[in-house]
């Protein structure tokens, strides 16, 4: 029977936890440093510590030699208490990575996309237990040592239909029974999160919006995308589709009319990668990076788009310099619907696109954003930028998963 609010069993695993959380902050901490931290007595932290040491969360590890006076017992997290697995899925590939209680990545598996796809091809299921398998491999365990796995994908599952919507880009992962397939094979607690969800939470844990309630992550890479969060939690919308930028109504204007097809107008035509080579063509760049045969499923506008930004982002003159400020309008023209309904305070910038500009498109996009926006949120680039999906898929699953491990009356 659980315990009621102000009963010693409640309290005494508020303070496992604190103490808990303060060995994932700090790393090895002393009995009496535990102590300060926590505000609890000496008597009080040795049986905190005795009980969580019982329970194989906290292991003793060395002494604080080389002080003044005796050394002191050190004491951290069971970093192997538990484990989490995380996969972020692209058209191209299944990235997949196993993780500690600690944080650490202990495991990690790359699985391409099959080059042509035909009768034999593995299916979705298939590729996903592959891919973690592989991870958990590497990592020396097996799949019944993970306490929970998140899924990134493009586009989000219908909550209401169980069906992934927003990405058709995604082939074989469109089957109504695709989540009770992944459920069978897979024996331990299973969520699924939009990518560009999924690098909001890896920069509001671990980035540039730590410390921050209210933010939109806009993500450019192959697509454009936004993750929305509002009073510290991500907002997803009735069906999964909210931050969906890309389709996003962009009106008439003159540059819209310039770099897009006739009639569509969507904010993924006005500003996507894919309209940075007929851009550069209408300002009579002719030395365009060779084009390269792009790997499969992988958008082959990405390889030029990112070499001309990362050219015109060394450049203070010419068309280069031309290039990145009507790049940089064709951003801040959607993302100003966006602040505008919003109104968050800080605005991440993210993506491949994003990084490949720099921190000259980051000043024009903001600059140009002052001009369209009556709000004035803080944008900064993102500072996650190793597979930043990866990263949040784990940050979730990790915080689920302490939850739970650090639980103690339970």
């Amino acid at each position: 029977m659980a315990g009621t609010p102000g009963t010693p069993r409640v309290l005494r695993a508020m303070n496992d936890r604190a103490a808990l959380d303060l060995l994932l902050e700090h790393g090895p901490l002393s009995r009496t440093r535990i102590g300060r931290l926590t505000g609890l007595s000496k008597p009080t932290a040795s049986q905190l510590l005795a009980r969580l040491e019982a329970a194989g969360l906290v292991v003793a590890t060395g002494t604080d030699g080389g002080r003044p006076g005796p050394s002191a017992q050190l004491y951290a997290l069971n970093a192997g208490a538990a484990h989490v697995g995380a996969l972020d899925v692209t058209p191209e590939r299944i990235v997949a990575a196993v993780a500690d209680l600690a944080g650490e990545t202990v495991g990690t598996f790359e699985l391409p996309s099959p080059a042509r796809r035909g009768p034999g091809t593995p299916g979705a299921v298939e590729r996903v237990v592959t891919a973690l398998d592989g991870a958990v491999a590497a990592a020396g365990l097996t799949r019944s040592a993970l306490h929970r796995v998140v899924i990134g994908t493009p586009g989000a599952f219908d909550p209401h239909t169980g069906r992934l919507r927003y990405a058709s880009h995604l082939p074989g992962w469109h089957s109504p029974t695709l989540l009770d397939e992944l459920a069978a094979v897979l024996p331990m607690p299973v969520e699924y999160e939009n990518d560009v969800n999924l690098a909001a939470v890896a920069e509001q844990r671990l980035g540039a919006a730590r410390g921050h309630e209210d933010f939109v992550l806009l993500w450019n890479q192959e697509g454009i995308g936004a993750a929305l969060v509002i009073g510290g939690r991500l907002h997803r919308g009735w069906t999964g589709g909210a931050g969906e930028v890309g389709f996003l109504p962009v009106p008439g204007a003159p540059l819209v009319r310039q770099v897009t097809r006739v009639g569509s107008g969507g904010y993924q035509e006005l500003a996507g990668v894919q309209a940075l080579p007929a851009l550069a063509a209408e300002l009579g760049i002719t030395d365009l990076p060779p084009h390269e045969e792009a790997a499969p499923g992988r958008d082959p506008h990405l390889g030029p788009a990112l070499a001309l930004l990362g050219r015109a982002a060394q450049e203070t003159g010419g068309p280069y310099r031309q290039l990145l400020e009507r790049y940089a309008t064709a951003l801040a023209t959607g993302l100003a619907a966006v602040v505008a309904v919003l109104d968050p305070e800080v605005v991440v910038l993210s993506g491949a696109a994003v990084t490949a500009g720099g921190e000259a498109l980051r000043e024009l996009v903001g600059a140009e954003l002052a001009e369209l926006a009556a709000a004035r949120p803080r944008l900064v680039t993102g500072e996650v930028q190793d597979q930043p999906v990866l990263r949040g898929a784990l940050e979730s699953a990790l915080s689920a998963t302490r939850d739970e491990v650090f639980d103690t009356s339970r």
